[in-house]
Protein backbone atom coordinates (compact mmCIF):
# COMPACT_ATOMS: atom_id res chain seq x y z
CA UNK A 1 0.00 0.00 0.00
CA UNK A 2 1.36 3.59 -0.95
CA UNK A 3 0.93 6.45 1.24
CA UNK A 4 -2.37 7.71 -0.55
CA UNK A 5 -3.88 3.83 0.15
CA UNK A 6 -3.36 4.23 3.22
CA UNK A 7 -4.91 7.33 4.55
CA UNK A 8 -7.96 6.51 2.45
CA UNK A 9 -7.85 3.05 4.35
CA UNK A 10 -7.78 5.23 7.80
CA UNK A 11 -10.68 7.22 6.41
CA UNK A 12 -12.95 4.41 5.35
CA UNK A 13 -12.48 2.55 8.87
CA UNK A 14 -13.04 6.06 10.79
CA UNK A 15 -16.56 6.90 8.38
CA UNK A 16 -18.10 3.41 8.88
CA UNK A 17 -17.34 3.50 12.45
CA UNK A 18 -19.38 6.97 12.84
CA UNK A 19 -22.05 5.56 10.10
CA UNK A 20 -22.80 3.00 12.39
CA UNK A 21 -23.15 5.25 15.78
CA UNK A 22 -25.19 7.34 13.96
CA UNK A 23 -27.22 4.39 13.06
CA UNK A 24 -27.02 3.51 16.63
CA UNK A 25 -27.95 6.89 18.45
CA UNK A 26 -31.69 6.41 16.64
CA UNK A 27 -32.51 3.78 18.96
CA UNK A 28 -31.19 4.85 21.92
CA UNK A 29 -35.18 4.65 23.97
CA UNK A 30 -36.97 3.67 26.92
CA UNK A 31 -34.72 1.22 27.38
CA UNK A 32 -31.60 2.88 28.15
CA UNK A 33 -33.91 5.17 30.48
CA UNK A 34 -34.15 2.18 32.31
CA UNK A 35 -31.16 1.47 32.73
CA UNK A 36 -29.79 4.54 33.63
CA UNK A 37 -32.68 4.66 36.53
CA UNK A 38 -31.40 0.93 37.66
CA UNK A 39 -27.96 2.46 37.86
CA UNK A 40 -28.93 5.51 39.90
CA UNK A 41 -31.13 3.42 42.38
CA UNK A 42 -28.16 0.83 42.45
CA UNK A 43 -27.00 0.39 46.51
CA UNK A 44 -24.07 -1.19 45.51
CA UNK A 45 -21.36 -1.15 42.74
CA UNK A 46 -21.94 -1.63 38.61
CA UNK A 47 -20.43 -4.28 37.64
CA UNK A 48 -18.85 -4.71 34.43
CA UNK A 49 -18.15 -7.98 32.74
CA UNK A 50 -17.02 -8.88 28.78
CA UNK A 51 -14.57 -11.12 27.64
CA UNK A 52 -12.20 -10.66 25.07
CA UNK A 53 -12.01 -6.96 23.80
CA UNK A 54 -15.20 -6.40 24.86
CA UNK A 55 -13.81 -7.19 28.24
CA UNK A 56 -11.37 -4.64 27.45
CA UNK A 57 -14.34 -1.93 26.84
CA UNK A 58 -15.83 -3.11 29.95
CA UNK A 59 -13.26 -2.44 32.22
CA UNK A 60 -13.07 1.52 30.53
CA UNK A 61 -16.89 2.07 31.15
CA UNK A 62 -16.03 0.62 34.93
CA UNK A 63 -13.41 3.50 34.86
CA UNK A 64 -15.45 6.13 34.03
CA UNK A 65 -18.43 4.89 36.11
CA UNK A 66 -15.69 5.03 39.27
CA UNK A 67 -14.09 8.50 38.56
CA UNK A 68 -17.66 10.09 38.10
CA UNK A 69 -18.85 9.11 41.36
CA UNK A 70 -20.40 5.58 40.47
CA UNK A 71 -18.98 2.82 42.71
CA UNK A 72 -18.07 0.34 40.77
CA UNK A 73 -15.42 -2.78 39.44
CA UNK A 74 -14.77 -4.77 36.47
CA UNK A 75 -15.48 -8.77 36.92
CA UNK A 76 -13.30 -11.07 34.39
CA UNK A 77 -16.27 -13.57 33.80
CA UNK A 78 -14.07 -16.46 33.66
CA UNK A 79 -12.58 -15.66 36.91
CA UNK A 80 -15.98 -15.56 38.22
CA UNK A 81 -16.93 -19.02 37.19
CA UNK A 82 -14.38 -19.69 39.75
CA UNK A 83 -14.70 -17.95 42.81
CA UNK A 84 -15.03 -14.77 41.71
CA UNK A 85 -18.51 -14.09 41.51
CA UNK A 86 -18.36 -13.66 45.60
CA UNK A 87 -17.56 -9.78 44.69
CA UNK A 88 -21.04 -9.87 43.38
CA UNK A 89 -24.13 -8.41 45.80
CA UNK A 90 -27.82 -8.15 45.67
CA UNK A 91 -27.29 -5.01 45.39
CA UNK A 92 -25.27 -4.79 43.15
CA UNK A 93 -26.21 -3.86 38.88
CA UNK A 94 -23.88 -6.59 36.54
CA UNK A 95 -23.31 -4.59 33.20
CA UNK A 96 -22.67 -6.85 30.36
CA UNK A 97 -21.10 -6.57 27.09
CA UNK A 98 -21.40 -9.23 24.69
CA UNK A 99 -21.29 -8.42 20.50
CA UNK A 100 -23.11 -11.87 19.99
CA UNK A 101 -25.30 -12.52 23.30
CA UNK A 102 -24.15 -15.84 23.53
CA UNK A 103 -20.54 -15.90 25.07
CA UNK A 104 -20.32 -19.03 26.82
CA UNK A 105 -18.61 -17.44 30.09
CA UNK A 106 -20.81 -14.67 30.60
CA UNK A 107 -24.31 -17.32 29.68
CA UNK A 108 -22.66 -19.69 32.52
CA UNK A 109 -22.51 -16.53 35.13
CA UNK A 110 -26.56 -16.08 34.21
CA UNK A 111 -28.07 -18.48 36.87
CA UNK A 112 -26.29 -17.70 39.91
CA UNK A 113 -26.79 -13.88 39.09
CA UNK A 114 -30.44 -14.60 39.20
CA UNK A 115 -30.17 -16.58 42.43
CA UNK A 116 -28.10 -13.80 44.29
CA UNK A 117 -30.58 -11.02 43.46
CA UNK A 118 -28.61 -8.67 41.14
CA UNK A 119 -30.14 -6.29 38.78
CA UNK A 120 -28.40 -7.42 35.44
CA UNK A 121 -28.04 -4.68 32.13
CA UNK A 122 -26.61 -6.36 28.82
CA UNK A 123 -25.64 -4.16 25.99
CA UNK A 124 -25.57 -6.64 22.58
CA UNK A 125 -24.80 -6.66 19.33
CA UNK A 126 -27.80 -9.54 19.09
CA UNK A 127 -31.12 -8.55 21.15
CA UNK A 128 -32.83 -12.16 20.45
CA UNK A 129 -29.83 -14.06 22.05
CA UNK A 130 -29.16 -15.70 25.51
CA UNK A 131 -27.76 -13.33 27.30
CA UNK A 132 -30.75 -10.64 26.26
CA UNK A 133 -33.30 -13.46 27.66
CA UNK A 134 -32.18 -13.10 30.95
CA UNK A 135 -31.23 -9.32 31.15
CA UNK A 136 -33.33 -6.88 32.99
CA UNK A 137 -32.93 -4.23 30.33
CA UNK A 138 -31.20 -5.19 27.13
CA UNK A 139 -29.56 -2.63 25.11
CA UNK A 140 -28.78 -2.53 21.66
CA UNK A 141 -25.02 -2.34 20.28
CA UNK A 142 -25.79 -4.10 17.37
CA UNK A 143 -23.69 -2.79 13.62
CA UNK A 144 -24.10 -4.08 10.43
CA UNK A 145 -20.42 -4.01 10.13
CA UNK A 146 -16.96 -3.99 11.15
CA UNK A 147 -14.37 -1.32 10.22
CA UNK A 148 -11.79 -4.71 9.80
CA UNK A 149 -11.01 -5.31 6.24
CA UNK A 150 -11.75 -9.09 7.21
CA UNK A 151 -14.98 -8.24 8.84
CA UNK A 152 -13.38 -10.42 11.91
CA UNK A 153 -11.86 -7.84 14.06
CA UNK A 154 -13.92 -6.23 17.12
CA UNK A 155 -13.91 -2.63 15.85
CA UNK A 156 -17.24 -1.01 14.92
CA UNK A 157 -18.60 -3.31 17.65
CA UNK A 158 -16.48 -2.17 20.50
CA UNK A 159 -16.79 1.51 19.50
CA UNK A 160 -20.83 1.04 19.97
CA UNK A 161 -20.33 -0.77 23.26
CA UNK A 162 -17.65 1.65 24.02
CA UNK A 163 -20.10 4.79 23.47
CA UNK A 164 -22.99 3.15 25.10
CA UNK A 165 -20.87 3.07 27.76
CA UNK A 166 -19.71 6.83 28.07
CA UNK A 167 -23.56 7.47 27.63
CA UNK A 168 -24.72 5.59 30.73
CA UNK A 169 -21.93 7.16 32.57
CA UNK A 170 -22.76 10.72 31.89
CA UNK A 171 -26.71 9.99 32.05
CA UNK A 172 -26.23 8.42 35.88
CA UNK A 173 -23.96 11.03 37.02
CA UNK A 174 -25.87 13.91 36.12
CA UNK A 175 -29.05 12.18 37.25
CA UNK A 176 -27.22 12.14 40.44
CA UNK A 177 -25.98 15.14 40.45
CA UNK A 178 -22.36 14.55 40.29
CA UNK A 179 -20.51 18.21 40.35
CA UNK A 180 -17.08 19.64 39.94
CA UNK A 181 -16.49 19.59 42.99
CA UNK A 182 -17.06 16.04 42.94
CA UNK A 183 -14.92 15.77 40.18
CA UNK A 184 -12.00 17.00 42.13
CA UNK A 185 -12.44 15.15 44.99
CA UNK A 186 -12.48 11.99 43.20
CA UNK A 187 -8.91 13.12 41.39
CA UNK A 188 -6.95 14.58 44.03
CA UNK A 189 -3.48 13.54 42.67
CA UNK A 190 -4.48 14.37 38.86
CA UNK A 191 -3.95 17.72 36.70
CA UNK A 192 -7.92 18.15 36.13
CA UNK A 193 -8.75 17.92 39.99
CA UNK A 194 -6.02 20.11 40.34
CA UNK A 195 -7.13 22.63 38.30
CA UNK A 196 -10.43 22.29 40.29
CA UNK A 197 -9.48 22.72 43.46
CA UNK A 198 -10.39 25.77 45.63
CA UNK A 199 -8.23 27.98 47.81
CA UNK A 200 -9.80 27.09 51.02
CA UNK A 201 -8.67 23.02 50.04
CA UNK A 202 -4.64 24.34 50.53
CA UNK A 203 -4.95 27.47 52.25
CA UNK A 204 -2.74 27.91 55.26
CA UNK A 205 -5.11 28.13 58.10
CA UNK A 206 -4.63 30.78 61.13
CA UNK A 207 -2.92 28.51 63.10
CA UNK A 208 -0.18 27.76 61.19
CA UNK A 209 0.33 31.97 60.27
CA UNK A 210 1.60 34.98 61.99
CA UNK A 211 -1.88 36.46 62.73
CA UNK A 212 -1.61 39.62 65.42
CA UNK A 213 -3.54 42.13 66.57
CA UNK A 214 -3.53 45.79 65.19
CA UNK A 215 -1.85 47.19 68.72
CA UNK A 216 1.52 44.31 68.31
CA UNK A 217 4.73 45.72 68.30
CA UNK A 218 6.27 45.68 65.26
CA UNK A 219 9.04 43.83 67.60
CA UNK A 220 6.38 41.23 68.62
CA UNK A 221 5.09 41.17 64.66
CA UNK A 222 8.42 40.11 63.27
CA UNK A 223 8.82 37.35 66.41
CA UNK A 224 5.51 36.03 65.37
CA UNK A 225 6.82 36.13 61.58
CA UNK A 226 9.92 33.96 62.59
CA UNK A 227 7.85 31.37 64.88
CA UNK A 228 5.66 30.73 61.78
CA UNK A 229 8.21 30.56 59.07
CA UNK A 230 6.56 33.01 56.97
CA UNK A 231 7.25 35.78 55.06
CA UNK A 232 4.10 37.97 56.35
CA UNK A 233 2.13 38.89 59.38
CA UNK A 234 -1.90 38.84 59.03
CA UNK A 235 -3.25 42.21 61.29
CA UNK A 236 -6.87 41.52 62.36
CA UNK A 237 -8.98 43.77 64.73
CA UNK A 238 -11.00 43.00 67.81
CA UNK A 239 -13.80 41.52 65.77
CA UNK A 240 -11.20 39.13 64.06
CA UNK A 241 -11.37 40.75 60.57
CA UNK A 242 -8.71 41.79 58.56
CA UNK A 243 -7.41 45.42 58.74
CA UNK A 244 -4.02 44.73 56.97
CA UNK A 245 -0.80 43.10 55.85
CA UNK A 246 2.90 43.17 57.13
CA UNK A 247 5.52 42.09 54.77
CA UNK A 248 9.58 42.07 55.09
CA UNK A 249 9.29 45.04 52.72
CA UNK A 250 6.80 47.03 54.65
CA UNK A 251 9.32 46.59 57.81
CA UNK A 252 12.29 47.73 55.55
CA UNK A 253 10.62 50.36 54.23
CA UNK A 254 9.65 51.43 57.54
CA UNK A 255 13.06 51.11 59.41
CA UNK A 256 14.45 53.79 56.65
CA UNK A 257 12.72 56.27 58.69
CA UNK A 258 14.81 55.21 62.15
CA UNK A 259 15.56 52.15 64.03
CA UNK A 260 12.90 53.17 67.02
CA UNK A 261 9.68 51.61 65.16
CA UNK A 262 10.15 48.21 67.24
CA UNK A 263 8.19 49.45 69.81
CA UNK A 264 6.06 51.26 67.58
CA UNK A 265 1.75 49.16 66.68
CA UNK A 266 2.12 47.33 63.63
CA UNK A 267 -0.66 49.24 62.55
CA UNK A 268 1.43 52.31 61.59
CA UNK A 269 3.46 50.35 59.18
CA UNK A 270 0.94 47.64 57.43
CA UNK A 271 -0.42 47.59 54.21
CA UNK A 272 -4.09 48.59 54.76
CA UNK A 273 -6.35 47.04 52.94
CA UNK A 274 -4.63 44.17 51.23
CA UNK A 275 -5.99 42.23 48.58
CA UNK A 276 -7.64 39.48 49.31
CA UNK A 277 -9.43 36.35 48.20
CA UNK A 278 -12.30 34.24 48.64
CA UNK A 279 -12.20 30.75 50.01
CA UNK A 280 -14.08 29.35 47.10
CA UNK A 281 -12.30 31.23 44.35
CA UNK A 282 -10.22 28.42 42.22
CA UNK A 283 -6.93 27.51 42.95
CA UNK A 284 -6.18 28.17 39.26
CA UNK A 285 -7.52 31.59 39.75
CA UNK A 286 -5.77 32.79 42.54
CA UNK A 287 -2.54 31.67 41.28
CA UNK A 288 -3.18 33.69 37.80
CA UNK A 289 -3.47 37.13 40.81
CA UNK A 290 -0.91 36.20 42.40
CA UNK A 291 1.60 35.91 39.05
CA UNK A 292 -0.17 38.55 37.45
CA UNK A 293 0.33 41.08 40.83
CA UNK A 294 3.50 39.89 41.56
CA UNK A 295 1.96 38.50 45.09
CA UNK A 296 4.13 36.01 47.71
CA UNK A 297 0.84 35.55 49.34
CA UNK A 298 -2.87 36.89 49.66
CA UNK A 299 -5.13 36.61 52.73
CA UNK A 300 -8.38 34.34 52.47
CA UNK A 301 -11.26 36.01 53.99
CA UNK A 302 -14.82 35.61 54.05
CA UNK A 303 -17.73 37.46 53.09
CA UNK A 304 -17.28 39.41 55.76
CA UNK A 305 -14.04 40.42 55.96
CA UNK A 306 -13.16 37.64 58.73
CA UNK A 307 -9.75 36.13 58.27
CA UNK A 308 -9.71 32.63 57.22
CA UNK A 309 -6.26 31.71 56.36
CA UNK A 310 -3.57 32.85 53.94
CA UNK A 311 -2.65 31.40 50.34
CA UNK A 312 0.67 31.47 49.41
CA UNK A 313 2.62 31.39 45.66
CA UNK A 314 4.30 28.06 47.06
CA UNK A 315 1.36 26.74 48.02
CA UNK A 316 -0.06 26.63 44.11
CA UNK A 317 3.63 26.27 41.78
CA UNK A 318 2.41 22.84 41.55
CA UNK A 319 -0.95 23.04 39.89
Amino acid sequence: MDKKEIIDLAVQVIDIEANELMEMKKRVNDSFYEAVELMCACKGRIIVTGMGKSGLIGRKISATLASTGTPSLSLHPAEALHGDLGMVCPDDVLLALSNSGETEEIKQLLPTIKKIGAKFISVLGNINSTIAQYSDVVLDASVSMEACTLGLAPTSSTTAALVIGDALAICTYEQKGFSIEDFAFYHPAGLLGKRLLKVEDIMRTNDKNAVVKENTTVQETLIAITKAHAGAALIIDNNEKLTGFFTDGDFRRAIENGTDILKKPVSMFMAKNPYCIQPDCLAMEALKIIKEKKFDEMPVIDGDGLLLGLIDEGDLLGL
